[in-house]
């Protein structure tokens, strides 16, 4: 299968109505590129047929768009491990080590006494999400 790219700008809105991201907002539209593999087979069927103009707006279920919450990705982590002047507190984002020297963000859930509670899902894992998309430009 060949790969074509789209260059959107989205803005990525919750359920309760509140955008959770929006390229407009950075002004830096995304590339999304279709038949490589890296989008959910539901994210990429939304995108077939679209081309340069087009407007699209869509919701997917968590597992379609940024996947369940996988409770092997929470970890309960000492305090120790952190550096001491860190400020570790309820919603900081952390950022860990990933394979291939790759980074992992992290959010704390949670810090009760030595024990830190540091969640690797997505942000958006388990949350069904409705894109907006403006199709800027074809690959």
């Amino acid at each position: 299968m060949s790969v074509r790219s789209l260059v959107c700008h989205m803005n990525i809105v919750l359920a309760d109505g509140s955008t959770a991201d929006s390229t407009k907002a950075s002004g830096k539209p995304a590339r999304l590129n279709l038949g490589d593999g890296s989008l959910s087979p539901a994210f990429e069927a939304q995108l077939a047929g679209l081309k340069q103009g087009d407007n699209h707006k869509f919701t997917l279920a968590p597992e379609d768009a940024f996947g369940a919450v996988n409770p092997d990705a929470i970890h309960h982590m000492d305090r120790s491990r952190f550096p001491a002047d860190m400020t570790l507190e309820q919603g900081v984002i952390l950022s860990f080590a990933g394979p291939g020297g790759s980074e992992i963000p992290g959010i704390v859930r949670e810090v009760a006494g030595d024990s830190v509670t540091v969640d690797l899902n997505h942000p958006l894992a388990g949350h069904t999400v409705t894109f907006e998309l403006e199709v800027v430009e074809e690959l």
